[in-house]
């Protein structure tokens, strides 16, 4: 079972780090995610901190104020692309997208890698609600697209000649990347052996419109994918 890619990264280790820091209990960890209208149990505390269950986005904007630390601190990571910064910043998706005034879907397919639609105002409003220059907003913008164009490249086609263009992309070294496309590779020519297997049982329309959907929501979330096999950086 893959992980989930609307879950945001989460460090287990640096959340229970951050909890031991300033004293608390997983009993007044959870009273406090209660204060914040967040109802959790200790027990929930304990498995996100054990890595058997994993915050939800807002559950991970709870727990960063019930432990008086940044967002980044919990992913264990610092923010590179679009989502990431989102959340660095404790956006929701809506939220954001009705700050700067765009539709919610355009906003998440433009975080998905898609390109992005924003006018120059919308971006101006993105570049401000993200606290980021213009010029670092445009190169994450500009590098999520080619991140989504080189995966879908890599898992369609020769997966080994891609290892070195997203290494030098991500920041990731090329033994991390192989691997990852790799897996992404298999993964999505399974897909297309379902796909080929129901054609060739003729199996009903409904069942072929069942693969393709879940064929495009994989394409769909590849970036995240993606960083989840590279792991944090």
């Amino acid at each position: 079972m893959h992980p989930d890619p609307d879950l945001p990264p989460f460090s287990p280790a640096e959340a229970r780090a951050a909890r031991l820091r300033i004293g608390l209990t997983p009993q007044q960890v959870a009273g406090q995610l209660a204060q914040l209208g967040l109802p959790r149990s200790p027990e929930t505390v304990l498995a996100w901190e054990s890595g058997t269950a994993a915050p939800s986005e807002a559950d991970l904007f709870a727990l960063a104020d019930a432990l008086w630390c940044p967002v980044p601190a919990l992913m264990a990571l610092r923010p590179r692309t679009l989502r990431e910064h989102r959340l660095a910043r404790q956006f929701t998706r809506e939220r954001l997208a009705r700050r700067i005034g765009m539709p919610a879907e355009d906003y998440a397919r433009a975080e998905a890698g898609r390109p992005w639609p924003g006018s120059d105002h919308q971006t101006l409003l993105l570049a401000d609600a993200l606290g980021l220059p213009p010029d670092t907003l445009h190169r994450i913008l500009d590098r999520d697209g080619e991140l989504l164009t080189l995966l879908r490249a890599a898992v369609e086609g020769r997966w080994k000649q891609y290892t070195v263009p997203l290494a030098r992309l991500t920041g990731a070294s090329p033994d991390e990347v192989a691997p990852a496309l790799r897996t992404l590779h298999q993964e999505f020519a399974r897909f297309n052996e379902r796909y080929l297997g129901h054609l060739v049982a003729r199996s009903g329309e409904a069942r072929l419109r069942e693969v393709a959907a879940d064929r495009a929501a994989w394409l769909r979330a590849l970036p995240e994918r993606f960083r989840r096999l590279t792991g944090p950086r």
